[in-house]
């Protein structure tokens, strides 16, 4: 299979997908039932096989089969062996393929995480369905954390960060703009929601590593990393937040590879509309940047959706490799999605595009990939291969199995919580207080040496004024008693110098 990746036949003849093309995107869409998840199985076996990692989201637990061979006695041994015998898949056999299993939660694989501050304020708004100005004071809080050394780590970081930008917010105010405690109270209320929903699992550390996602195993097959979605669907803007940063974070680390002879990593996005629901304008252009520009990263990325009009036309036209199932048209939005997946494929004299999509069965596709110069290949009805793995779930012993068997072991087992925002703001609001404690107690100690100084003086002051009324009442006696006496010696005195004068 030297030309690519075997998808099947048309009319007998072989179809492929070349790898030097695959960084060129793809779409797999169809209605449900048509066989979407088994063309999606046989693609990244198919991936595996030529040495390139996957990623792929799990959504019904269907994927996680991919770990174990098929079976002669599964259900559909033999509608897969006839179909392989149908399309001349001669070397048709069963075989597992290297898996790593991740989930969000912890529960059914190894856990992910990654920081408040890798995420960003962006992605995070859009996840907390943030206003513009409660997204604008969230940038703040992210600004001002950068600003003064204070890593957002997980939640509760960011919980203490915006309590402290609200006790700031006169002052940042006039730095930043309007910082309100309404926005920050909803941020906050916000945060509160997406904690009851699972997501302060998804922030924190040890933060995922990408090169865990891009390996081979021993064999040179490339490993297939196995995201367990179904229970995330429940919070799908987590999920389809999670996703974007994923990408975000391939687009960001990843460096410049130009068009390499096959990707580093290809990315199937399952469920892929709830990417695009009520997402801003912001945000879009985030997702049509990254999409156009990862490829020469060499990753590639393949949409699953049921209704190929889920994908804004800004993504669906940098889709250069597209499997389209069948389509039902019993309402105006079907006819619709008929019509423009038609549109969408180089033409073909000998299929009707239009009448076709609606007369596919179950494993038929119309296909068109790239030709080595990167144009779109003329659309073609194709049988797809049947997979090798398993197509189904596998049992928790053999999940368990399979976790504690992988390359990644536990290394993102134990949450580690290092110091961070929280502690170190904490810190400051204790020394604060201790100041201000301290402060008090020395302004109190201030207020009763003066009042103790005080009291001195008072007392001090009337000791002095109770000697004074006490002399002078001695002062007055004696200047009585000093005053009678003289009379008497002074009437003696006339008196006798009276006599004398008489005689």
């Amino acid at each position: 299979m030297d030309e690519g990746i075997f998808l099947g036949t048309a009319d007998g003849e072989a179809q492929y997908m070349r790898l030097d093309q695959a960084n060129r995107h793809g779409l797999i869409a169809g209605a449900t039932g048509t066989g979407k998840t088994i063309s999606l199985q046989g693609i990244a076996e198919g991936f595996s096989e030529a040495g390139v990692p996957c990623f792929v989201s799990d959504v019904k637990s269907d994927l996680a089969g991919l770990a174990m061979a098929g079976s002669p006695t599964h259900k559909l041994h033999k509608p897969f062996t006839e179909r392989a015998q149908e399309i001349g898949y001669d070397d048709y056999s069963y075989t597992a393929f290297p898996v790593q299993f991740w989930d969000l939660f912890g529960k059914q694989g190894h856990p992910v995480r990654t920081t408040v501050t890798e995420m960003g304020p962006l992605l995070l708004s859009r996840l907390m369905e943030l206003t513009d100005t409660q997204e604008g004071v969230l940038t703040i809080a992210f600004h001002v954390a950068d600003a003064e050394g204070l890593l957002l780590l997980d939640l509760d970081d960011l919980q203490s960060m915006l309590g402290h930008i609200g006790e700031r917010r006169k002052e940042l105010s006039l730095e930043y703009g309007n910082v309100t405690t309404a926005s920050v109270g909803a941020i906050q209320r916000k945060l509160l929601q997406l904690r009851s929903q699972g997501g302060d699992m998804f922030f924190g550390e040890p933060a995922l590593k990408l090169e865990d996602f891009i390996a081979t195993d021993e064999e040179g097959k490339g490993v297939i990393n196995i995201l367990a979605a179904d229970k995330l669907m429940a919070s799908p803007r987590l999920y389809a937040t999670f996703l974007l940063w994923l990408l975000s974070e391939l687009f960001e680390t990843l460096p410049e590879v130009g068009d390499p002879d096959k990707p580093k990593l290809v990315f199937f996005f399952d469920e892929a509309h709830l990417l695009f629901d009520d997402a801003p304008k912001a945000l879009m252009d985030k997702v049509e940047q990254v999409v156009r520009l990862i490829r020469s990263k060499g990753v590639g990325v393949f949409f699953i959706t049921q209704n190929p009009i889920d994908i804004p036309d800004d993504v669906a036209g940098q889709l250069g490799n597209r499997v389209q199932h069948a389509l039902r048209a019993f309402t105006p939005r079907d006819q619709k999605a008929v019509k423009a997946a038609a549109e969408t494929f180089r033409t073909n004299p000998d299929v009707d595009v239009e009448t076709v999509i609606t007369q596919l069965r179950i494993g038929e596709a119309l296909v068109s990939t790239l030709d080595r110069k990167g144009a779109p290949i003329p659309v073609e009805r194709v049988l797809m291969k049947p997979p090798r793995a398993r197509a189904g779930p596998l049992t928790k012993a053999e999940r368990a199995a399979v976790i504690a068997s992988d390359a990644v072991g536990s290394r993102y087992d134990e949450l580690v919580d290092r110091v961070s925002a929280e502690e170190l703001l904490a810190d400051r609001a204790a020394k604060a207080a201790e100041a201000a404690a301290e402060k008090e107690r020395r302004e109190a100690a201030e207020k009763e040496a003066a009042k103790k100084a005080r009291t001195s003086t008072r007392r001090r002051s009337s000791g002095r004024r109770r000697q004074s009324s006490a002399e002078k009442m001695a002062s007055s006696a004696a200047r009585s008693i000093g005053s009678s006496f003289g009379r008497q010696i002074g009437n003696a005195i006339i008196r006798g110098i009276l006599g004398s004068l008489k005689r």
